[in-house]
């Protein structure tokens, strides 16, 4: 398998809980907290870790957040490389309200990072010798919106293909910049595209032309309960998701994307990559709170998907 490394510029420590329901102005008393590790790329590696593959984590770490993010990552067995800041690492809260099934998911902003704590970044991620970069999750302050585009055009040179999985304009400042595979929704698509996309045919055609224009080699659309498109110059295929029951949505994204590049490092093709990541993506909606794809889900489903008609 070839080398994979992640990168997270703004993890957090997600606490997941429950109560009977939601009401303001109260004292309102949940479950006990489970903790887990997040942020973009963290998720990334540790869905690649429950699929039984191996992944680096490269990540900036701060205060007793970061401790205790790192701890828990010994404990899921990852290889990490956590990077220290002088801020305290960020905490989100996810909340199930059992009275309507209904999630409520509280984000905190991250610290904000000196350049000599970026550049020491961008330092342990290259040391690692990737042979693919997933560079997942938003940038905190302090970090330049080029922060992506310009790790990409440094991997290119050395034939370091590198995955993006971002929004808004830390995602933008990467277009040009030599991206070997972008995982946009389809109003991501439709915003790089500059126009409402209609139907599977407008899909592909719109793919195809942001790919000529260097937006990115692959392309993989990200179409929830429909499952994926994969779009590259010369190939087109929609892979459908199977049906299977809602827990939560969260780390759905991440494990589609863990999926896939494990693939690809395992030696897979581009489709088969794909089929693995839509089925790592409907196994993680199947887990409660924060927790991500389960193997044996992972695996049944992806039968289920490679299988002939």
């Amino acid at each position: 398998m070839q080398k994979v490394v992640t990168l997270t510029m703004n993890p957090a420590l997600d606490v997941g809980s429950s109560i009977h329901s939601v009401a303001p102005e109260i004292k309102l008393r949940c479950a006990a907290p489970r903790f887990h590790p997040g942020g973009g790329g963290i998720n990334v590696s540790r869905a690649i870790r429950f699929l039984g593959g191996v992944s680096s984590a490269v990540y900036a770490a701060g205060g007793h957040n970061g401790m205790m993010l790192s701890q828990l990552l010994d404990d899921d067995g990852i290889d990490h490389h956590p990077v220290p800041i002088a801020g305290i690492t960020r905490e989100n809260l996810v909340v199930y309200e059992e009275s309507t099934s209904l999630q409520y998911r509280f984000t905190m902003p991250g610290p904000e990072l000196t350049a000599d704590e970026w550049i020491a970044c961008l330092e342990t991620l290259f040391d690692l010798e990737p042979d693919y970069i997933v560079a997942s999750g938003s940038l905190p302050r302090g970090v330049p919106l080029e922060f992506y585009g310009e790790i990409t055009r440094y991997a290119r040179q050395y034939g370091i293909r590198v995955i993006v999985d971002t929004a808004g304009d830390a995602l933008n400042r990467t277009v040009g910049k030599g991206v070997y595979l972008l995982k946009p929704n389809l109003r991501e698509l439709e915003l790089f595209a500059g126009e409402k996309i209609q139907g599977e045919a407008h899909i592909r055609q719109a793919c195809r032309r942001l790919i000529a224009e260097g937006l990115a080699e692959v392309l993989v659309v990200s179409m929830g309960a429909a499952g994926a498109v994969l779009v590259t110059s010369a190939d087109y295929l929609h892979v459908h998701a199977p049906v299977v029951p809602i827990a939560s949505k969260v780390g759905a994204g991440d494990s589609m994307v863990g999926g896939i590049v494990m693939g690809l490092a395992q030696g897979r093709s581009l489709a088969d990559a794909v089929r693995l990541g839509v089925a790592a993506g409907s196994a993680a909606v199947m887990t409660t709170g924060t927790q991500l794809c389960q193997k044996e889900d992972a695996f049944r489903l992806y039968d289920e998907i490679a299988a002939p008609a």
